[in-house]
């Protein structure tokens, strides 16, 4: 085949350190939309960006040259680094893990859609039940201990 052809979504989760509650709601728009300008920094696509006080959500396409770890390492220091300078905050830390999911072009709008209404879903649902669901779902093995 003379061309290479890729459709690389991922719907990366990650959390707060001790999953502290530092996202007020009045910061959580700017929050998100750094998260998604270091994206496209990173020459990526950032298709929707969500969260709540403790954690972040991103739908995002990547190119076939991109690493995964390397783009989560980049994305959590950048954003590491800014949100203790938007909060004058110096102790703030992301979680060290993360999860990363891959999705079908067909199921980008419902991921999408899910991304953007975390709000509405942490009502009824949470985080920890949330995460599991997704590592279910996704067929990843985990041992519950160092998911907390």
């Amino acid at each position: 085949m003379p061309a290479t052809h890729t459709a690389l979504y991922y719907h990366l989760v990650f959390s707060t350190k001790d999953r502290e509650e530092w996202f007020t709601e009045a910061f959580r728009p700017d929050l998100h939309t750094y998260l998604g300008g270091v994206v496209r920094g990173l020459e990526g696509v950032a298709l929707a960006v969500g969260g709540v006080a403790d954690h972040v959500h991103l739908l995002v396409g990547l190119k076939a040259t991109h690493t995964l770890s390397d783009l989560m390492r980049e994305l959590k220091a950048c954003s590491s680094r800014w949100v203790s300078e938007q909060l004058r905050m110096k102790a703030f830390a992301w979680q060290e893990g993360y999860g990363a999911f891959t999705v079908s072009p067909p199921d980008l709008e419902k991921v999408r859609a899910y991304v953007l209404n975390q709000k509405k879903h942490h009502r009824k649902t949470t985080f920890k039940e949330e995460y599991v669901a997704m590592l279910e779902r996704g067929m990843v093995e985990y041992d519950d201990t160092y998911l907390w």
